[in-house]
């Protein structure tokens, strides 16, 4: 089963009218075990909103059992910012398309990333969580997609929740109906 991950709203809350809970890592930088700064990581090490993401996350993540996968515009960086900071090996993760002008996503209100979400997952089941799922996302993977498919929309203000997974348990743990 693949989990695609998306991070901006999902993992890093934002948007909310309060402060937010500020994490301390949990598991050492590749930097700080050799004491010599790791060329890939660069400053996008020190990103100023790491601290809101919770490291458990990573290892609740890690026990739905699913093959995890970057959904996100974070590219490359979320290997090298948010797995580490997270305790999470490096996983694979959509490479987007260039979408240029209008098209039929703008017409019907589906998310640009439905499409490629769908053709990465290769007729596999899925469960998908982001902060920008619509009910026109969860009808077309409903129409397209010959798996069973989970289209978990995230509350951005909060991030994944203990609430969002027990939804996906109880997807998973339910055949995903």
């Amino acid at each position: 089963m693949l989990l695609f991950l998306d991070v901006d709203g999902t993992l890093l809350p934002f948007g909310a009218a309060g402060p937010y809970p500020l994490y301390e890592p949990a598991f050492p930088r590749p930097d700080a075990v050799t004491g010599r700064p790791s060329p890939e990581a660069g400053a996008s090490a020190d990103h100023p909103l790491l601290p809101r993401v919770d490291p458990a996350l990573g290892a609740r993540l890690t026990s739905l059992g699913c093959e995890l996968v970057w959904a996100t515009t974070w590219g490359e960086d979320a290997d090298i910012v948010l797995a580490p900071w997270l305790g999470l090996p490096r996983l694979p993760r959509v490479d987007w398309p260039d979408v240029e002008g209008e098209d039929d996503e703008e017409r019907t209100g589906l998310h640009w990333k439905t499409r490629p979400l769908v053709a990465w997952a290769a007729g596999r089941p899925f469960v998908w969580v982001d902060d920008e799922i619509t009910d026109a996302d969860r009808a077309w993977v409903a129409a397209q997609h010959p798996e069973r498919a989970l289209l978990h929309r995230v509350e951005q203000q909060v991030g994944l929740s203990e609430r969002d997974f027990a939804v996906i348990e109880e997807w998973l743990v339910g055949g995903g109906r």
